[in-house]
């Protein structure tokens, strides 16, 4: 009876030191707890100022493209489509042909007209030898009128001394009647020749004037100018270079490297200048619109590093780009009805705008990425200025 009782009195004993102990214990795991807190927000706070703070990232951002419009310059039935969507193609590549039998006759056409025009020139350039010799012979027909004239000035003086002669002679009946009348028709004649003479000199004149003009209007069209440079051979030069430019016309080509899509033509269809055919997609010129918030946008200047990755090949893949731009307005100014604040009803909402990463061309044939992919930016700005 004795054991029993003794064993009931040492256990309320012992209670009270686990008590005691259990406080203490709650103490220092709570005083650990809150150490690692602390460690925890220190961390997070130098994180956060040497690293979170030299950085702002978004995840609404999406790869674009200049992407190059293929359409022909003339018009013409496609006779031939040589690539389809998805090929990759390199600049100068076929892409399509149109029927060129319009073009094959416009470019003989113009050829006729250019060696017509040659033809042309020379004629006129021989036509003003002509025209020199018109004129010489026309100066020699004044010469000939000049001295018609003296020659009618001397047989008058003739006429008149005999006429004077024959007058002194009337009186004195030494002469006949026939013969006064004989010597005043002959000194009507000599005065007659004069002026005849003196209008051949006129006319000689006139024609010789008429044949300088002609030969300086010639000449005008000659003058400073051969066969290759006059004005006339050098309109049908151009007209032929356009129709052999319009004939290689017919045949499309890629006017960059990329791969194609939106194809939208097929062979037998007629296209018009400026219909667009399809587009190539410069897959190794990629760049990424990332649309920051305005509040991100502090301390974002051009030429700072930016890091990027895809949701397409993950995170183990980090592309390297630049940002080159910021977009001139957010994307809600440039859509087609802008929101109107004017209400009373306001409520202010963070405007994105979008900023342009240039993306590194090896690692995008490493890497292929599409237009219009999601990525996921961080720009360091660790260095603004």
């Amino acid at each position: 009876m004795d054991t029993p009782s003794s064993d009931q009195d040492q256990t309320p004993a012992e209670e009270p030191k686990a008590t005691t102990a259990d406080p203490a214990k709650r103490k220092r795991l709570l005083l650990i707890f809150a150490i690692v807190l602390a460690v925890i927000a220190i961390c997070y706070f130098l994180y956060d100022t040497l690293v979170l703070s030299k950085r702002v990232s978004t995840d609404n951002a999406y790869v674009a493209a200049e992407t190059a419009q293929v359409m022909p310059l003339v018009s013409g039935q496609v006779i031939e489509v040589a690539v389809g969507d998805t090929q990759n193609v390199k600049r100068g590549d076929v892409l399509m042909r149109l029927d060129d039998s319009d073009q094959q006759i416009a470019v003989a056409q113009a050829e006729a007209d250019l060696a017509g025009a040659e033809r042309r020139y020379g004629q006129t350039a021989a036509t003003g030898d002509a025209l020199q010799a018109q004129v010489d012979a026309r100066s020699a027909e004044i010469g000939t009128a000049r001295a018609q004239l003296l020659v009618a000035q001397g047989n008058l003086e003739r006429a008149q001394t005999d006429y004077r002669r024959r007058q002194a002679l009337v009186a004195a009946g030494a002469v006949s009647g026939d013969e006064v009348t004989a010597a005043t028709n002959a000194l009507r004649t000599a005065r007659a020749n004069i002026v005849v003479a003196q209008a051949g000199i006129a006319q000689a004149t006139a024609t010789r004037a008429s044949a300088l003009e002609d030969r300086a209007a010639n000449t005008a069209l000659t003058h400073g100018t051969t066969q290759a440079t006059a004005p006339e051979v050098l309109t049908a030069r151009a007209k032929l270079r356009q129709a052999k430019l319009d004939l290689s016309r017919t045949v499309v080509r890629a006017p960059i490297d990329g791969i194609i899509s939106q194809r939208n033509v097929q062979i037998g269809q007629r296209l018009a200048p400026g219909t667009a055919a399809m587009a190539i997609v410069p897959v190794d010129k990629l760049y990424v619109n990332a649309n920051y918030k305005e509040g991100q946008l502090q301390h974002v200047r051009i030429g700072q590093h930016a890091t990027l990755t895809s949701d397409l090949h993950g995170g183990d893949v980090v592309y390297h780009g630049r940002v080159v731009g910021l977009a001139g307005g957010t994307g809600a100014s440039s859509a087609l009805i802008p929101a109107q604040n004017a209400t009373g009803n306001w409520i202010k909402v963070v405007q994105r705008l979008p900023v342009r990463i240039a993306l590194d061309s090896k690692e995008l044939r490493d890497h292929p990425l599409r237009v219009g992919l999601s990525m996921n930016a961080e720009i360091d700005i660790s260095d603004a200025r």
